[in-house]
């Protein structure tokens, strides 16, 4: 089991998104209306849970997103930026859970809970990389 102890509830992380064309629903295929797109902000949901626990992390292991449940209630039009940030609820093991939010800087746009689950990187990629040879 992975050493987890530099890790404790309560800890936050952000990222800031600035809603750029690449980034309407209308680009990226979620949607008609030209506003920042609901897996945009899912990105910068994980971006933010990312930044709060990778560098606290063990050598050798990183966190991988597992499950989302997220609401995304107000939109955002092209020009401004969203912070997403993630705060750490729960450690459960090597399951982590965090509550997000996401803010345009007129209100908060989105908010829900994110789990990741911490692995052991080269492990982790023998396993894809095994998932990724031809079958017979």
């Amino acid at each position: 089991m992975a050493d987890l102890s530099k890790l404790t509830a309560g800890l936050t992380g952000t990222v800031s998104v600035p809603v750029t064309p690449e980034r309407l629903a209308t680009v990226v295929g979620s949607g008609n209306a030209p506003v920042f797109a609901s897996p945009m902000m899912v990105a910068a949901f994980e971006g933010a849970a990312v930044a709060c626990v990778e560098h606290l992390l063990p050598k050798d292991h990183q966190s991988l997103g597992m499950h989302l449940d997220v609401t995304h209630s107000a939109p955002t039009p092209l020009g401004l930026t969203v912070v997403a940030t993630a705060t750490l609820k729960e450690i459960s093991g090597r399951k982590l859970t965090f509550a997000v939010t996401a803010h345009d800087g007129v209100e908060t746009i989105g908010s829900g809970t994110h789990t990741r689950v911490v692995v052991d990187t080269p492990r982790f990629m023998a396993r894809v990389t095994a998932k990724s040879r031809p079958r017979p």
